[in-house]
């Protein structure tokens, strides 16, 4: 898992950004908020904070101006319906703050005006959401302990790989890592296995 990227801003666009750090240039792939934030960087040195998503199929590396941005991002897709792009472009839409407001007051219209977020989605991303919010003032900050965990991360890609259902294994894992959040990767998998 790469936590983040530093290196020369080489080329941005509202989609993409090009990162070139110890002479490999990264492709990133970026919401408009990201890119917002990195426009005027070009040529200078960034830090990039990423997720790295690995299917049977893809593999991509999504970058983030900042922590939060990320956090939601991940929040977004545990969702049920909800992929990397569909949550790029609700990220695109909305800035992380507003997504986590548009979440906590129940606002189904703020994410049914995303291009390909219908209401059924809307729904199922405030109820999905709902109890992972923090309920504090001010700051209304996203519970991300465990969400951008590396070893939370690996041993979720291992046990969707073997068959069992995402949502299930996300469950387990967090339900694991509440009780305990220093497990290696592989006593993290063999616990999941064992509740599963």
């Amino acid at each position: 898992m790469y936590e983040y990227i530093t290196g020369s801003l080489e080329e941005i666009t509202p989609t993409d950004a090009i990162v070139e750090a110890c002479g490999v240039g990264y492709d990133l792939l970026i919401s408009l908020s990201t890119f917002s934030k990195l426009q005027n960087d070009r040529g200078k040195a960034v830090k990039i904070y990423t997720y790295h998503l690995v299917r049977e199929d893809d593999e991509s590396l999504f970058g983030f101006a900042d922590k939060a941005e990320r956090a939601v991002f991940v929040q977004l897709i545990s969702v049920s319906g909800v992929g990397p792009g569909s949550a790029r472009m609700i990220l695109s839409a909305m800035t992380a703050d507003e997504v986590k407001e548009a979440v906590l007051t129940g606002d189904v219209n703020k994410f049914k005006a995303v291009k390909g977020i219908g209401l059924k989605t809307a729904q199922r991303v405030i109820i999905d959401l709902k109890d992972k919010i923090g309920k504090g003032g001010g700051e209304i900050p996203f519970e991300t302990a465990t969400a951008v965990s590396p070893v939370r991360d690996e041993a979720l890609g291992a046990l969707t790989m073997l068959g069992f259902a995402k949502p299930a294994v996300e469950k387990t894992l967090d339900k694991l890592l509440k009780e305990k959040s220093d497990y290696t990767v592989e006593e993290l998998i063999k616990r999941a296995l064992k509740m599963m």
